[in-house]
Protein backbone atom coordinates (compact mmCIF):
# COMPACT_ATOMS: atom_id res chain seq x y z
CA UNK A 1 0.00 0.00 0.00
CA UNK A 2 1.24 3.46 -0.85
CA UNK A 3 0.65 6.20 1.73
CA UNK A 4 0.55 9.93 0.99
CA UNK A 5 1.24 12.77 3.42
CA UNK A 6 -0.48 16.03 2.49
CA UNK A 7 1.41 18.92 4.10
CA UNK A 8 -0.99 21.81 3.65
CA UNK A 9 -1.86 25.29 4.85
CA UNK A 10 -5.43 25.51 6.18
CA UNK A 11 -7.59 28.63 6.16
CA UNK A 12 -8.72 29.54 9.67
CA UNK A 13 -12.45 29.01 10.11
CA UNK A 14 -13.27 28.28 6.43
CA UNK A 15 -14.25 24.61 6.53
CA UNK A 16 -15.73 24.53 3.03
CA UNK A 17 -12.57 26.00 1.46
CA UNK A 18 -10.42 23.57 3.43
CA UNK A 19 -12.55 20.62 2.33
CA UNK A 20 -12.11 21.68 -1.30
CA UNK A 21 -8.31 21.65 -0.83
CA UNK A 22 -8.53 18.22 0.83
CA UNK A 23 -10.43 16.85 -2.14
CA UNK A 24 -7.84 18.26 -4.59
CA UNK A 25 -5.00 16.60 -2.68
CA UNK A 26 -6.98 13.36 -2.49
CA UNK A 27 -7.41 13.39 -6.27
CA UNK A 28 -3.67 13.90 -6.73
CA UNK A 29 -2.90 11.05 -4.34
CA UNK A 30 -5.37 8.76 -6.12
CA UNK A 31 -3.65 9.52 -9.45
CA UNK A 32 -0.41 8.40 -7.82
CA UNK A 33 -2.09 5.17 -6.63
CA UNK A 34 -2.03 5.96 -2.90
CA UNK A 35 -4.41 4.00 -0.68
CA UNK A 36 -4.16 6.34 2.34
CA UNK A 37 -3.68 10.09 2.69
CA UNK A 38 -2.83 11.83 5.97
CA UNK A 39 -3.57 15.54 6.55
CA UNK A 40 -2.34 17.66 9.52
CA UNK A 41 -3.96 18.49 12.87
CA UNK A 42 -7.16 20.57 12.62
CA UNK A 43 -6.72 20.54 8.85
CA UNK A 44 -10.42 21.14 8.18
CA UNK A 45 -10.72 24.14 10.50
CA UNK A 46 -7.36 25.80 11.06
CA UNK A 47 -5.55 25.77 14.39
CA UNK A 48 -5.99 29.07 16.28
CA UNK A 49 -9.75 28.77 16.61
CA UNK A 50 -10.19 29.98 20.21
CA UNK A 51 -13.85 31.00 20.76
CA UNK A 52 -14.61 30.17 17.12
CA UNK A 53 -14.52 26.55 18.30
CA UNK A 54 -18.03 26.88 19.68
CA UNK A 55 -19.39 27.83 16.26
CA UNK A 56 -17.28 25.61 14.02
CA UNK A 57 -17.17 22.29 15.91
CA UNK A 58 -19.22 19.45 14.39
CA UNK A 59 -20.22 15.92 15.26
CA UNK A 60 -18.43 13.92 12.52
CA UNK A 61 -21.03 11.16 12.60
CA UNK A 62 -24.02 13.42 11.97
CA UNK A 63 -22.78 16.48 10.04
CA UNK A 64 -23.38 16.73 6.27
CA UNK A 65 -20.21 18.84 5.85
CA UNK A 66 -18.11 15.69 5.45
CA UNK A 67 -20.29 14.08 2.76
CA UNK A 68 -17.88 14.86 -0.11
CA UNK A 69 -14.93 13.48 1.86
CA UNK A 70 -16.95 10.37 2.65
CA UNK A 71 -17.61 9.84 -1.07
CA UNK A 72 -13.92 10.36 -1.86
CA UNK A 73 -12.97 7.86 0.84
CA UNK A 74 -14.39 5.06 -1.31
CA UNK A 75 -11.28 5.55 -3.46
CA UNK A 76 -8.73 6.49 -0.77
CA UNK A 77 -8.68 6.31 3.04
CA UNK A 78 -8.46 9.80 4.58
CA UNK A 79 -7.04 10.95 7.91
CA UNK A 80 -7.69 14.59 8.78
CA UNK A 81 -8.28 16.84 11.79
CA UNK A 82 -11.18 18.92 13.02
CA UNK A 83 -12.88 20.42 16.06
CA UNK A 84 -15.28 17.70 17.20
CA UNK A 85 -18.43 18.33 19.19
CA UNK A 86 -19.24 15.37 21.45
CA UNK A 87 -22.70 14.14 22.32
CA UNK A 88 -22.42 16.07 25.61
CA UNK A 89 -21.40 19.22 23.63
CA UNK A 90 -17.81 19.14 24.88
CA UNK A 91 -15.35 20.10 22.12
CA UNK A 92 -12.29 18.02 21.26
CA UNK A 93 -9.24 18.46 19.04
CA UNK A 94 -9.75 15.25 17.08
CA UNK A 95 -8.25 13.24 14.28
CA UNK A 96 -10.64 11.15 12.19
CA UNK A 97 -10.26 8.29 9.75
CA UNK A 98 -12.75 8.30 6.87
CA UNK A 99 -12.83 5.07 4.88
CA UNK A 100 -15.21 3.37 2.46
CA UNK A 101 -17.78 6.13 2.90
CA UNK A 102 -17.83 6.09 6.71
CA UNK A 103 -16.23 7.66 9.76
CA UNK A 104 -14.27 4.60 10.85
CA UNK A 105 -12.34 6.02 13.80
CA UNK A 106 -12.07 9.15 15.95
CA UNK A 107 -9.13 9.91 18.23
CA UNK A 108 -9.62 12.77 20.67
CA UNK A 109 -6.34 14.48 21.58
CA UNK A 110 -5.43 13.21 25.03
CA UNK A 111 -2.91 15.93 25.92
CA UNK A 112 -4.11 19.37 24.72
CA UNK A 113 -1.20 21.62 25.81
CA UNK A 114 -1.45 24.79 27.86
CA UNK A 115 2.11 26.07 28.17
CA UNK A 116 4.19 28.61 26.26
CA UNK A 117 2.11 29.88 23.35
CA UNK A 118 -0.42 27.03 23.67
CA UNK A 119 -3.83 27.48 25.31
CA UNK A 120 -5.77 24.48 24.04
CA UNK A 121 -7.23 23.41 27.39
CA UNK A 122 -9.13 26.70 27.51
CA UNK A 123 -11.13 25.56 24.48
CA UNK A 124 -10.77 21.76 24.15
CA UNK A 125 -11.61 18.91 26.49
CA UNK A 126 -9.06 16.12 26.81
CA UNK A 127 -9.67 12.70 25.31
CA UNK A 128 -9.25 9.62 27.47
CA UNK A 129 -9.22 6.66 25.06
CA UNK A 130 -6.11 5.37 23.29
CA UNK A 131 -6.94 2.47 20.97
CA UNK A 132 -5.85 1.41 17.51
CA UNK A 133 -8.41 0.79 14.77
CA UNK A 134 -8.95 -1.78 12.06
CA UNK A 135 -8.67 -0.43 8.53
CA UNK A 136 -8.70 -2.02 5.08
CA UNK A 137 -4.92 -1.49 5.13
CA UNK A 138 -4.27 -3.13 8.50
CA UNK A 139 -4.40 -1.90 12.09
CA UNK A 140 -3.53 1.76 12.59
CA UNK A 141 -3.00 4.08 15.53
CA UNK A 142 -3.81 7.80 15.33
CA UNK A 143 -2.24 10.48 17.54
CA UNK A 144 -2.64 14.26 17.57
CA UNK A 145 0.44 16.50 18.01
CA UNK A 146 1.23 16.71 21.77
CA UNK A 147 0.17 13.07 22.09
CA UNK A 148 3.40 12.21 20.25
CA UNK A 149 5.42 13.71 23.12
CA UNK A 150 4.02 11.15 25.58
CA UNK A 151 5.78 7.83 24.99
CA UNK A 152 2.97 5.85 26.64
CA UNK A 153 0.59 6.56 23.73
CA UNK A 154 2.61 5.14 20.79
CA UNK A 155 3.39 2.18 23.08
CA UNK A 156 -0.32 1.61 23.80
CA UNK A 157 -1.20 1.87 20.10
CA UNK A 158 1.42 -0.72 19.14
CA UNK A 159 0.44 -3.04 21.99
CA UNK A 160 -3.14 -2.79 20.67
CA UNK A 161 -1.97 -4.15 17.33
CA UNK A 162 -1.12 -1.03 15.29
CA UNK A 163 1.55 -1.59 12.66
CA UNK A 164 1.14 1.96 11.36
CA UNK A 165 1.07 5.02 13.64
CA UNK A 166 -0.14 8.25 12.06
CA UNK A 167 0.72 11.44 13.91
CA UNK A 168 -0.98 14.65 12.78
CA UNK A 169 0.35 18.00 13.98
CA UNK A 170 0.22 21.78 13.84
CA UNK A 171 3.68 22.37 15.26
CA UNK A 172 4.77 26.02 15.50
CA UNK A 173 8.26 27.19 14.58
CA UNK A 174 10.61 27.82 17.48
CA UNK A 175 14.19 28.74 16.59
CA UNK A 176 17.22 27.58 18.57
CA UNK A 177 20.48 29.53 18.52
CA UNK A 178 23.81 27.83 17.90
CA UNK A 179 22.53 24.94 15.77
CA UNK A 180 23.32 24.29 12.12
CA UNK A 181 20.30 22.02 11.66
CA UNK A 182 16.67 23.10 11.98
CA UNK A 183 16.02 21.91 15.53
CA UNK A 184 12.22 21.65 15.26
CA UNK A 185 12.57 18.95 12.62
CA UNK A 186 15.63 17.36 14.18
CA UNK A 187 14.05 16.84 17.61
CA UNK A 188 10.66 15.66 16.33
CA UNK A 189 12.23 13.27 13.84
CA UNK A 190 14.37 11.75 16.60
CA UNK A 191 11.18 10.91 18.48
CA UNK A 192 9.47 9.41 15.44
CA UNK A 193 12.49 7.30 14.49
CA UNK A 194 12.78 6.03 18.06
CA UNK A 195 9.13 4.99 18.17
CA UNK A 196 9.43 3.25 14.79
CA UNK A 197 12.58 1.39 15.80
CA UNK A 198 11.48 0.32 19.29
CA UNK A 199 7.92 -0.61 18.31
CA UNK A 200 8.80 -1.93 14.82
CA UNK A 201 6.05 0.13 13.16
CA UNK A 202 5.66 2.58 10.30
CA UNK A 203 5.35 6.18 11.50
CA UNK A 204 3.52 8.70 9.29
CA UNK A 205 3.97 12.30 10.44
CA UNK A 206 1.88 15.08 8.87
CA UNK A 207 2.63 18.64 10.00
CA UNK A 208 1.03 21.77 8.58
CA UNK A 209 2.63 24.88 7.10
CA UNK A 210 1.73 28.54 6.69
CA UNK A 211 1.06 31.52 8.96
CA UNK A 212 -1.94 31.89 11.23
CA UNK A 213 -2.65 34.43 13.98
CA UNK A 214 1.05 35.39 14.04
CA UNK A 215 2.21 31.78 14.29
CA UNK A 216 4.31 30.04 11.63
CA UNK A 217 4.13 26.27 11.11
CA UNK A 218 7.22 24.51 9.79
CA UNK A 219 6.10 21.35 7.93
CA UNK A 220 8.85 18.73 7.67
CA UNK A 221 6.36 15.85 7.39
CA UNK A 222 7.94 12.44 7.02
CA UNK A 223 7.47 8.70 6.59
CA UNK A 224 9.60 6.35 8.68
CA UNK A 225 9.97 2.59 8.22
CA UNK A 226 9.98 -0.06 11.02
CA UNK A 227 13.78 0.10 11.24
CA UNK A 228 13.74 3.82 12.06
CA UNK A 229 14.79 5.03 8.60
CA UNK A 230 13.28 8.20 7.09
CA UNK A 231 12.06 7.05 3.67
CA UNK A 232 10.37 10.31 2.60
CA UNK A 233 10.63 13.87 3.89
CA UNK A 234 8.57 16.93 2.95
CA UNK A 235 9.88 20.45 2.45
CA UNK A 236 10.17 22.96 5.28
CA UNK A 237 7.69 25.87 5.33
CA UNK A 238 6.02 24.96 2.00
CA UNK A 239 2.99 22.92 1.01
CA UNK A 240 4.09 19.54 -0.21
CA UNK A 241 2.99 15.95 -0.82
CA UNK A 242 5.18 12.93 -0.14
CA UNK A 243 4.65 9.22 -0.68
CA UNK A 244 5.95 6.02 0.84
CA UNK A 245 5.34 2.31 0.53
CA UNK A 246 3.82 0.45 3.48
CA UNK A 247 4.85 -3.21 3.48
CA UNK A 248 3.96 -5.33 6.51
CA UNK A 249 6.64 -7.80 5.52
CA UNK A 250 9.05 -5.09 6.65
CA UNK A 251 7.31 -4.96 10.04
CA UNK A 252 7.70 -8.73 10.28
CA UNK A 253 11.35 -8.55 9.28
CA UNK A 254 12.08 -5.80 11.82
CA UNK A 255 10.41 -7.74 14.63
CA UNK A 256 12.27 -10.92 13.77
CA UNK A 257 15.65 -9.21 13.53
CA UNK A 258 15.24 -7.50 16.91
CA UNK A 259 12.66 -9.10 19.21
CA UNK A 260 12.38 -6.25 21.73
CA UNK A 261 8.77 -5.54 20.76
CA UNK A 262 7.73 -9.20 20.53
CA UNK A 263 9.26 -9.82 23.96
CA UNK A 264 7.51 -6.83 25.55
CA UNK A 265 5.52 -7.99 28.62
CA UNK A 266 2.44 -5.80 29.01
CA UNK A 267 1.50 -7.54 32.28
CA UNK A 268 4.75 -6.40 33.90
CA UNK A 269 4.01 -2.83 32.79
CA UNK A 270 0.42 -2.97 34.08
CA UNK A 271 1.36 -4.52 37.44
CA UNK A 272 4.09 -1.97 38.09
CA UNK A 273 1.94 0.97 36.99
CA UNK A 274 -0.73 -0.14 39.47
CA UNK A 275 1.89 -0.27 42.25
CA UNK A 276 3.27 3.14 41.25
CA UNK A 277 -0.23 4.60 41.09
CA UNK A 278 -1.08 3.21 44.54
CA UNK A 279 2.14 4.59 45.99
CA UNK A 280 1.48 8.02 44.50
CA UNK A 281 -2.12 8.24 45.71
CA UNK A 282 -2.88 11.02 48.23
CA UNK A 283 -4.14 8.45 50.77
CA UNK A 284 -0.87 6.48 50.55
CA UNK A 285 1.18 9.66 50.93
CA UNK A 286 -0.85 10.62 54.04
CA UNK A 287 -0.20 7.17 55.51
CA UNK A 288 3.54 7.52 54.85
CA UNK A 289 3.59 10.81 56.71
Amino acid sequence: MKAAIAQIHSVLGDVEKNIKKHLEYCDEAIKNKAGLIVFPELSLTGYSLKDLNFMIAVNPKTTRLLDDLKKKSKKISIICGLAEEGDDFAIYNSGILIEQGEIKHIHRKIYPPTYGLFEELRYFSAGKICRSCKTKNGKLGLLVCEDMWHLSLPYLMAMDGAKIIAGIAASPTRLAAGHDEFRNYEINSEHHRTYSRLLSVYFLFSNRVGFEDGINFWGGSEIIDPFGNVTAKAKLFEEDMIYGEINFEEVKRARHQARHFLDENADVTIQNLIKISDFRSPQKNDEDK
